[in-house]
């Protein structure tokens, strides 16, 4: 690749990056004092120097963009100091690249395919070394890439590798902070690293020089300008450090010797809250506080929205920065691939754990916080109500007998252990789903009592909580009734599915099993706690309408590009409200926005709220607009989408959102959305995501249901009722209008199910 190339793509991009720029800049403006309100106190921190912690960017905004790249810089400049891995090549050509090597960012290989060993702190490392090349044919020839493969990768090539000098001796540079890596390594092969970080330090504007050799902060202690920090960086606890020969674990308890040569420390996150071997933290160290008595600055890095760090997050990156910053002693500054939310984490979130909430957004919660604790459990109940959910959800079960309980589906195999214990009596039900299952209604509620509710995670890469993965018990509709009166929650949610079969097939009432549920816990006479019934069927909505303390809420389940005018009268008719899933209203191709459609408004002008399901902290359902931050979300589909609830798996990270000054979009600082197209504008043409294919609209016919079926008199089941014609044999209820049309399908076949079985043991 040469350099016109480089050049055009950047021309290209840039015509688009300034609103993205504009929107990390205005947003986020957390890198600067945060300015006093007359409602909001001054912030008191317990950094070293009293101020606000910095952020530190490595590469930029590398969790994004190419490290170095001018969009990484761009959208990170104003917001944190900008941090250069440096590497240096045989003529002294400064260049910012993390690694030993150039091998993971760079297309080095591509230029030359030889590869060379070196000796690295006891080592033998194999790779293309920057040492072995001039300034001249680096900048001309090797591009970055991005070097974690889930991050996206349409920036690969169009950008040279970041020369240090032409970064610093532009018209604007950023704040900088300069990490010399492998110091020795440079020394024994001939490139003298003292001298020419020296000279760096000399001519340019430089805050911050830090390297894990200290043999070289030594050599330079003295000599660098004075306006400079010197701060040691610390490894791994086991690590060797090549001067002193000592690991770095046992330096770190000799703060004073630290504080002889440096003004700080930069450490591993884990030396300040260590991670036990289940995943889970530990108890903190002391060492923030130590080395503030010692004089020490303390920085901890390692931080990135798409690294798993710890369960104890919830896959929540702004509560890990908070636990930096906002417990106890503060670290002076994180080191981050994700500047704007650490930068957002600090201006927006930290000291704000105790305001109200600020936003009109419902928060619903999805079986409770389900991200937290087994969906439908009286622990995620629990915990969707301290976390301060408005809404606490229980979507309805029947089981053989006629108790009403709470799960997210009437197949208990996912979300409860029934299937090492019932699986003889999985069945196939394709009125319902089109795979085999073991269904509530063929067991009866003393047989359900000897389940234990499961953790339902997003996959095996990703596991929720596992500490608790059946923790809770099941509870019944009437305990989770009980529970929102008791706990004063502003309302409830009562999801009702698969009536008509359940009327039809197994004799159960299910929509008089809730009406005479809510009326024994007086929820039909309440007027201080909403109760929203919600079902996809129009016919199950229109049994509640007399009732006016209900609002009706139809639950849309397909993906649909436009609701005509005709269709949300329709649901008018029968409902209050729609839920609807997140992908009919943001256009999502490749994890990338593309754009938004009219739906939100088009049924709000039909005079109905609209909700949205379901919001999941995990990076990987995000899209890269997102920057793998969940509060970002949030933000756009309150502000741009302008729904009136989400619903959602961790309610405590929206509760945090809302109670957040940041929330309101004219405060300043606030957490601005991400504008559907903005990012897509950044790719060249030629390798944008693939145009995606119309969505169907919403027909009328897709909205109104045949009336439910009568009960059929069943032995079987305890709640019965005549069927309309006692002679009759009931036909098979139609399919609700929100619901997915299900293919007849035979299923899980028995070997399958004793498969999974025996893994499910396996895995006990």
């Amino acid at each position: 690749m040469n350099i016109s190339v480089w050049e055009k793509n950047k021309m290209f991009r840039s015509l688009f990056l300034i609103p993205l720029l504009l929107h990390t800049i205005l947003a986020k403006k957390t890198a600067l004092p945060n300015l006093p309100t007359p409602q909001v106190p001054p912030q008191q921190w317990s950094t070293l120097s009293g101020n606000e912690p910095l952020v530190i960017a490595r590469g930029g905004f590398s969790g994004l963009f190419p490290e170095g790249s001018p969009d990484a810089i761009g959208l990170a400049q104003g917001i944190s100091v900008f941090l250069c891995n440096l590497q240096l090549t045989k003529d002294g050509g400064a260049f910012c690249v993390t690694g030993t090597t150039l091998d993971n960012t760079t297309i080095i290989s591509l230029v030359d395919p030889k590869e060379k060993t070196y000796n690295v702190d006891g080592k033998d490392v194999q790779g293309h070394f920057s040492f072995d090349y001039t300034g001249l044919l680096i900048e001309q020839n090797v591009s970055m890439t991005q070097a974690i493969y889930s991050r996206p990768n349409f920036y690969d090539g169009a950008s040279p590798v970041l020369n240090l000098d032409a970064l610093l001796s532009g018209k604007s540079p950023p704040r900088t902070w300069l990490n010399v890596q492998n110091a020795a390594l440079y020394i024994e092969n001939g490139v003298q690293v003292v001298d020419i970080v020296l000279e760096l330090l000399k001519v340019y504007q430089i805050e911050f020089v830090s390297s894990s050799d200290i043999g070289f902060l030594k050599s330079i202690s003295g000599k660098s300008n004075k306006a400079t920090k010197v701060v040691f960086k610390l490894l791994n606890n086991n690590k060797v450090e090549p001067s002193t020969k000592k690991p770095y674990g046992s330096i770190v308890k000799d703060l004073v010797t630290i504080k002889s040569f440096a003004s700080g420390i930069m450490v591993p996150k884990e030396y300040i809250w260590p991670v036990k071997p289940d995943k889970y933290l530990g108890l903190p160290t002391t060492l923030v506080a130590d080395a503030h008595k010692s004089g020490l600055e303390v920085y901890a890095s390692g931080f990135a929205n798409d690294f798993f760090t710890s369960y104890s997050y919830d896959y929540d990156p702004v509560a890990e920065y908070l636990q930096f910053v906002d417990r106890g002693d503060s670290v002076d500054g994180v080191v981050t691939d994700f500047p704007a939310t650490a930068s957002n984490a600090i201006a927006c979130f930290a000291h704000n754990n105790t305001l109200p909430k600020k936003a009109p957004t419902l928060i619903i919660s999805n079986n409770g916080a389900s991200g937290v604790y087994p969906g439908s459990s009286d622990l995620a109940y629990q915990k969707a109500i301290d976390d301060g959910a408005d809404i606490i959800d229980c979507s309805v079960q029947m089981t053989k007998d006629g108790i009403a309980f709470c799960s997210e589906s009437t197949d208990l195999t996912s979300d409860t252990t029934a299937m090492p214990k019932f699986m003889s009596r999985s069945s196939s039900v394709p009125e319902i789903q089109p795979k085999s299952g073991i269904f509530s209604f063929d067991l009866t509620w003393k047989e359900i009592q000897t389940l234990k509710p499961q953790m339902v995670s997003k996959s095996s890469d990703f596991l929720r909580n596992p500490a608790n993965k059946t923790s809770g018990k099941i509870v019944t509709l009437s305990e989770f009734l009980e529970l929102a009166k008791a706990k004063a929650v502003p309302g409830i949610l009562v999801n009702i599915q698969n009536a008509p079969y359940l009327a039809s097939k197994k004799g159960l009432d299910i929509v008089d099993a809730v009406s005479i549920a809510l009326i024994n816990a007086t929820f039909d006479k309440q007027t201080k706690q909403q109760v929203l019934i919600q079902s996809d069927d129009s016919s199950v909505l229109s049994r509640f309408k007399d009732i006016p303390s209900y609002k009706r809420v139809m639950l849309l389940i397909d993906k649909m590009g436009d609701v005509p005018k005709q269709s949300a009268e329709e649901i008018k008719k029968h409902a209050d409200a729609v839920n609807l899933p997140k992908t009919s209203i943001l256009k999502i191709s490749n994890a990338i926005l593309v754009g938004m459609t009219s739906i939100v408004q088009e049924l709000k002008d039909a005079n109905l709220t609209v909700f949205v399901h379901s919001l999941k902290n995990e990076y990987t359902t995000l899209a890269f607009d997102y920057w793998s931050d969940p509060n970002v979300e949030i933000a756009t589909y309150i502000q741009i989408a302008k729904v009136d609830g989400i619903v959602t798996d961790f309610p405590a990270t929206a509760s945090r959102f809302m109670r957040s000054p940041c929330s309101i979009p004219t405060n300043d600082p606030s957490i601005l959305p991400a504008k559907p197209g903005d990012l897509l504008n950044t790719i060249p043409t030629e390798i944008q995501p693939p145009a995606l294919a119309p969505l169907p609209p919403l027909e009328v016919a897709n909205v109104v249901d045949p009336p439910l079926p009568a009960v059929t008199k069943s032995s079987k089941n305890s709640t019965v009722a005549e069927p309309a014609d006692a002679g009759a044999t009931p036909a098979s209820p139609p399919l609700p209008s929100g619901a997915r049309a299900n293919v007849a399908s035979s299923g899980l076949s028995i070997i399958t199910i004793l498969v999974f079985a025996m893994l499910f043991a396996a895995h006990q």
